[in-house]
């Protein structure tokens, strides 16, 4: 009986188990981007430690739009990352806000788009706004966040081509792949639902589904939909 006691009372006074993630338990981490000639011009991602998140963003006026390439619709939805991501991404965020870096480089360059990081927890928030930063951590993080929520269009703009123009799925399919080689876009596994759909859809073409099972093993998800993403 003592000892069922003593279990109790440990269990009372003991420190609460910090997360594995570097101690983001309680963080969220989140990012805004703004270009008023990209479409979209403006978006928003949000990122638990789990890499469980929400991404947002408007579609650009029809007026505006380039003829080129179809836009990505409007998108307001869950998303998910891998857990290695969201700890690379909570880890770099909280080494800049205990290091007190400036963001903002104030160099001559060419406008890549304004990033506002922002890191908020029960210990305070970090914020972080810039064009170009000479930190290269910063500056690789924010090229990186830029690079998932390319994959999160992407993945809109397959969705739309399936269900209205999947003629156009061959070139898009063939763009993602060329951005997956270069780092254009990252984190496929966030456009893992789409990219599985094409895969095993027979009204699209081979060359497609071929696409898009490559895309998936890229991403480290097997059969089962399984895996870690990259």
């Amino acid at each position: 009986m003592r000892a069922v006691w003593l279990v109790l009372l440990l269990a009372v006074i003991a420190p609460p188990v910090r997360g594995q993630t570097g101690g983001a338990q309680g963080q969220v981490f989140q990012v805004d981007f703004s270009h008023p000639e990209l479409s979209p011009s403006h978006w928003t991602m949000t990122l638990q430690p789990d890499g469980s998140g929400h991404f947002r963003s408007e579609r650009r006026s029809a007026s505006t739009a380039d003829s080129q390439r179809i836009d990505a619709p409007a998108i307001d939805r869950d998303i998910q990352v891998s857990a290695e991501y969201a700890a690379h991404v909570f880890q770099t965020a909280q080494r800049k806000k205990l290091s007190s870096s400036e963001c903002e480089s104030h160099m001559k360059v060419a406008f890549q788009g304004m990033k506002t990081l922002k890191l908020s927890g029960p210990d305070g928030e970090w914020l972080c706004t810039f064009n170009y930063s000479k930190d290269k951590e910063i500056e690789d993080l924010g090229e990186s966040l830029v690079a998932v929520a390319g994959t999160i269009l992407e993945g809109a703009k397959l969705e739309t081509q399936l269900r209205h123009d999947r003629l156009a799925l061959d070139s898009e399919m063939e763009y993602l792949m060329e951005a997956a080689k270069d780092g254009r876009v990252q984190q496929l596994c966030a456009i893992r639902e789409i990219l599985e759909r094409l895969a095993q859809d027979p009204g699209v073409m081979e060359r497609v589904r071929k696409r898009a099972r490559i895309l998936l093993e890229k991403a480290g998800i097997n059969e089962r939909g399984l895996g870690t993403g990259e």
